[in-house]
């Protein structure tokens, strides 16, 4: 069940390039209005406009005021009937966007988080490998061959070892959030421009980015109501939330990526509808920046879930 999104040739070709400016002025201006209504939490209310539903006396009060972005478009929506679909639409869509970057300079570049996206990519072995330039979108501050906390050996596990020839961007396997922070961004930017483009500002221009969204509403290691989702300057991020820290893309270079993948699927005898709330705050919720960051990327990601996670969305978004 493929709803409200183009196939995926030409229509993807043309998001990718002649949309791709545009998509990086919304997010900009996402993240403009955020640092001007967002870092001073007491001044709020003179840049934002009240929740949807509150009465004018309410607005007038010393308050967090909210300013709501805008719902995703129904267009970059997709539902699949279960987990297994969501998979392969999202493996589908990574084989296209390698092939097209393969086809107009040699190299493809993939940002991946870990979580249940790390089992969609789970048995691969693609031709493309040996071409791509694989980067975490957030890990852990600890060693790569940490099976319980580290993605890259959990990736390993699952396909890494599969890609053969794949140029995997590790870090030190430290504790020391700055220091591998650093240490990953110049990694980056020591890549050629053939390997990792660079758009006008000088800011990495990833191929594909996959995203996974948390409960809270997180995206890599962007929390909510944490000023790191309002970096702009920066690659690569240290986040001190938790112990042991953890290093995390900037939403800048996860929104500029060519092509923004956000996936979510599965369900449990805890959690009958899956992602079902992720998805309607991330998608269509009264949300900011700073209350939910997964909402930042609504200018620019796809998003590609089941059913299940699907079912709370409004029906414009074709459940």
């Amino acid at each position: 069940r493929n709803r409200h999104l183009a196939p995926a040739g030409a229509a993807s070709s043309a998001m990718a390039s002649s949309k791709r400016r545009p998509l990086r002025a919304a997010v900009a201006a996402v993240l403009a209005v955020a640092l001007t209504s967002g870092l001073h939490r007491s001044e709020r209310s003179a840049f934002v406009g009240p929740r949807a539903g509150r009465s004018s006396a309410s607005a007038a009060a010393p308050r967090v005021a909210l300013w709501a972005l805008a719902p995703a478009s129904p267009g970059m929506v997709r539902i699949e009937a279960d987990a297994d679909a969501v998979a392969a639409a999202v493996m589908s869509c990574v084989n296209e966007a390698a092939e097209a970057a393969i086809k107009e300079r040699g190299y493809f570049a993939l940002g991946v988080p870990g979580g249940s996206i790390l089992n969609m990519l789970a048995g691969s072995t693609p031709s493309w490998a040996s071409k791509t330039t694989l980067a975490y979108v957030n890990h852990k501050c600890v060693a790569m061959s940490d099976e319980k906390l580290a993605t890259h050996a959990k990736a390993s596990k699952k396909f890494l070892d599969g890609w053969d020839g794949v140029n995997t961007i590790v870090m030190t396997g430290s504790a020391d959030g700055k220091l591998e922070a650093d240490n990953y961004e110049a990694q980056l930017r020591a890549l050629p421009e053939t390997v990792l483009p660079r758009d006008s500002k000088g800011m990495p221009v990833f191929d594909m980015m996959l995203i996974g969204v948390g409960d809270d509403g997180h995206v890599g290691s962007l929390y909510p109501n944490r000023d790191e989702v309002l970096q702009t300057d920066k690659w690569v991020l240290p986040v001190a939330m938790k112990d042991p820290p953890s290093i995390t893309l900037s939403l800048p270079v996860m929104a500029g990526a060519k092509r923004v993948i956000i996936a979510a699927c599965g369900v449990s005898e805890k959690y009958p509808q899956g992602k079902s709330d992720a998805m309607k705050r991330g998608i269509e919720g009264a949300e900011e920046l700073r209350s939910f960051p997964a909402a930042g990327l609504r200018p620019c990601a796809t998003w590609i879930m089941d059913a299940a996670s699907a079912s709370k969305l409004s029906s414009e978004y074709g459940r």
